[in-house]
């Protein structure tokens, strides 16, 4: 799903934008927009709020411009924005307090372990868009934000454990959870729910 432009025509991009040329940097913006707003709305779950946390990016992006390394991508670096815009809002209108995570037995109860049908054929199989975008809706943020940000948007896993301010194998540990809860949400949409 990736829709940026190529390494070298981005560089010479963000050389123009911060030598002040305002038509770059909205070149730079159309280019990265529609996966920014992807993963604000993974996090927010909420279109109005995932456009606050767009708006909010891009602007903290274009007075930080100069400071920007090459370390990671650009996509990367616009993406860390909106996280931490996102987290921002988050920590003001705390989403379900108290809400605590299912364990690994249920999840992958809950996923079909055992099951003939298998979570990729259940997933092939499933017609309805709208289901698997209420299955992904029904998880909670930091399951939505690591499915965003590796199946959506394929961001490695190098990537996407930067990104988050965690080891590999602690993405990759929450990588396994969300895409078990995801299967089991998926499950349940299609009404193949077993307890």
């Amino acid at each position: 799903m990736q829709d940026h432009p190529d390494a070298h025509a981005e560089a010479a991009l963000i050389a123009q934008a911060r030598a002040g040329d305002p038509g770059a940097f909205d070149a730079l913006v159309e280019a990265h927009q529609r996966a920014v707003f992807r993963f604000a709305r993974a996090l927010t779950h909420n279109d109005a709020l995932a456009e606050d946390v767009l708006q909010e990016t891009f602007l903290s992006a274009l007075e930080g411009l100069g400071a920007w390394r090459a370390e990671s991508s650009f996509r990367t670096w616009l993406l860390v924005i909106a996280r931490n815009a996102a987290l921002k809002h988050r920590r003001r209108d705390r989403e379900r307090p108290g809400e605590q995570e299912p364990d690994f037995e249920t999840l992958g109860r809950d996923a079909g372990w055992g099951d003939v049908d298998s979570p990729e054929r259940i997933a092939a199989s499933h017609e309805a868009a709208s289901a698997v975008t209420r299955a992904l809706a029904s998880l909670d943020v930091e399951a939505r934000e690591v499915l965003t940000l590796r199946e959506l948007e394929g961001l490695s896993g190098d990537e996407t454990a930067r990104l988050l301010g965690l080891s590999l194998a602690a993405m990759k540990s929450r990588l396994h959870r969300a895409r078990l809860a995801f299967v089991a949400a998926l499950r349940a949409e299609q009404g193949h729910h077993a307890r």
